[in-house]
């Protein structure tokens, strides 16, 4: 299934109910399926064999009698994941690579995806590796998804940050246009410098907090921030970066909100996603501190 990025016209309304967050890989999308008694793997786009492998998806396929055995008891399902294999991400652990990491199961009879609940008993049965929720939201804001960003450390190296993003399922949705898709949120990991987080709402292919952000808290306003406190304080400390975080803020709100109120047209704005973007610019602008 394509994902979309939240905000999107595809995924609006996704938020609304109970949504699951997963961790988002890093690695190359993989399909497992019988036909004929045969076990077959594919790739987004072909039917791999042992002379198109997709670095080396289809000959580990073979080699797993667990795959075999699962879909021998469920032959009408077939398994999506993501193969870990070197692609942008380079923090993930040293066991974590070439594995085959399921994220979805299509049942063949129906044309539906499986909702979690119901493939995870079978998939624990047969040993096999897959993503499980990061968290259970209902009716969730902008807000509690960027918090799932900070907690997707799947398959992370101890102290290397965090994964790809999060994709965001709810299975008892459908779109403005009957289909079901999910929605994604990406980390800052995956975009230029200054663009740290993508989603909803959207204003010129950016959320309204984050353009906010981008246009008002600039490196000339943090780096005043930073030399008022260093004359304040005579020096600088590691333990002043609490000081720094909130006089950006500080000034942020106090002194640009009524601009930032006439230049948008009076706009709803998530403060919360606001506040933890603002933190995220300041850190991207002044990485010698942190």
């Amino acid at each position: 299934m394509h994902l979309e990025r939240l905000g999107t016209t595809e995924v609006e309304g996704i938020e609304v109910g109970l949504t699951y967050v997963f961790p988002k890989l890093d690695g190359t999308n993989g399909s497992v399926w019988v036909s004929e008694g045969q076990l077959c793997a594919g790739s987004r786009n072909r039917v791999l064999s042992s002379g198109s492998d997709n670095a080396g998806f289809y000959a580990y396929v073979q080699q797993q009698t667990n795959l075999k055995d699962y879909l021998t008891e469920f032959p009408n399902h077939t398994l999506y994941g993501e193969w870990l294999v070197p692609h942008t991400l380079n923090t993930y652990r040293d066991d974590a690579w070439r594995k085959f990491y399921i994220f979805d199961v299509l049942d063949q009879t129906t044309g539906m995806m499986l909702h979690y609940d119901n493939y995870k008993e079978g998939l624990d049965k047969h040993g096999l590796n897959y993503l499980a929720p990061l968290a259970q939201i209902r009716n969730g804001s902008l807000e509690h998804y960027l918090t799932c960003l900070d907690k997707n450390v799947f398959l992370i190296k101890d102290g290397a940050g965090v994964g790809e993003g999060v994709v965001i399922k709810n299975y008892d949705w459908q779109n403005h246009f009957g289909r079901v898709t999910w929605a994604k949120l990406i980390t800052n990991s995956f975009k230029e410098k200054h663009h740290q987080v993508m989603g909803a709402p959207e204003v010129g292919g950016k959320i309204l907090e984050d353009v906010i952000v981008d246009e008002f808290v600039t490196e000339h306003l943090v780096r005043k921030v930073h030399s008022k406190i260093v004359n304040e304080r005579e020096g600088w400390k590691s333990q002043y970066i609490p000081q720094l975080l909130g006089m950006v803020w500080h000034d942020l709100i106090t002194e640009e909100i009524w601009e930032i109120l006439k230049k948008h047209k009076n706009p709803k704005i998530d403060f919360g996603a606001l506040n933890r973007l603002t933190l995220q610019k300041v850190k991207a602008t002044m990485t010698e501190l942190f």
